[in-house]
């Protein structure tokens, strides 16, 4: 058994400074945290449980959205702002774990879960370079299906396990974090980092910043978005590829699109590659085809995975598709 102290924040303030006095780990629905414990990945000498944030979903006064760190997954997605003006975000959202999960998860855990490569969990027998830095990356030579072909480098080819994140990235989504340093406000897109040499670096956060909510934008187009997930189950899966989709189409012309893709990268991808590509062009399948293909031009495949190039592909014009012929 590892010893560890427990203590419940009375708000953000608290747990900033709790955090700096014992070093130990933000808590909050414990279900990626819990997981790690338990197979000691993780070895904090004390958790803050910050379930006591703001636990509500709120308007913002330029018609924008800001969600408290502690919403629970379930009523993120059941919110009814979130499922009539983002609907890519309630979808996101449903495709994710379980019912069971769902209900206990919380925004702000969700957004900074560390990902499910096998390897990383296996702290007797495989080398992982996130978990022990320096020390190698077993899945690259080894059984890599589930692995990065975009973003990944030569110390890590995790992906990043969030259905969350990505349509938040698609939304430009902004994540309000507070440490000893004061409050500072971070694009979704810029908050996760790629592994480089550092792996075991995942986010631009310093270790006592605290994710206290997440703001979405006044995004009219966002009414007409969807996300799609591939994965081996129909549940209690993580993707293969999915694609998070906001597509605005006006007498056959694409006038804005915006797309970000899970389980092919480290990080959420934002496909702005492709975004550019469609942007004033004719919204055909050939020209979202062409897009996607532009995009994922510059994977590197792994032994296991190169079937994922090909089906983001396929994914990518096909949510588009769907997305322009209700255009139309």
């Amino acid at each position: 058994m590892i010893p560890f102290t427990y203590t419940r924040a009375d708000d953000a303030s608290d747990a900033v400074r709790l955090s700096g006095t014992t070093g130990g780990k933000y808590l909050g629905g414990g279900t990626n945290l819990v997981d790690l414990l338990r197979e000691t990945v993780e070895r904090p000498p004390a958790l803050i449980d910050v379930t006591g944030l703001s636990s509500t979903v709120r308007r913002r006064p330029g018609g924008g959205l800001l969600i408290g760190a502690a919403v629970r997954n379930t009523a993120l997605a059941e919110h009814r702002d979130v499922r009539t003006r983002y609907p890519v975000l309630a979808r996101a959202v449903l495709s994710g774990a379980s019912a069971q999960i769902r209900n206990t998860a919380t925004v702000g855990g969700n957004v900074l879960q560390r990902t499910r490569c096998a390897y990383f969990y296996d702290v007797a027998g495989s080398r992982c370079n996130k978990r022990d830095p320096g020390r190698g990356c077993d899945a690259i030579d080894g059984v890599n299906r589930t692995h990065a072909i975009l973003g990944a480098s030569a110390a890590c080819v995790a992906t990043h396990p969030s259905d969350l994140c990505v349509a938040l990235a698609a939304l430009d989504a902004a994540v309000h974090v507070e440490g000893s340093a004061g409050e500072r406000t971070v694009p979704l897109t810029e908050l996760h980092r790629l592994p480089g040499a550092h792996p075991e670096v995942e986010t631009v956060l310093a270790p006592d910043e605290l994710i206290t909510a997440v703001e979405l934008p006044p995004l009219p187009a966002a009414a007409r978005s969807t996300y799609r997930k591939v994965r081996d189950r129909s549940s209690f899966a993580f993707a293969l590829v999915s694609v998070a989709a906001v597509l605005e189409v006006r007498d056959g012309v694409v006038e804005g699109v915006r797309l970000a893709l899970g389980g092919v990268a480290p990080k959420p991808w934002r496909a702005r590659g492709a975004e550019e590509a469609l942007t004033g062009g004719q919204a055909t399948t050939r020209a979202f085809r062409a897009a996607a293909e532009a995009e994922l031009a510059s994977a590197e495949p792994l032994r296991d995975n190169g079937f994922k190039v090909e089906l983001a592909i396929r994914t990518i014009t096909a949510v588009l598709d769907e997305l322009a012929g209700g255009t139309a």
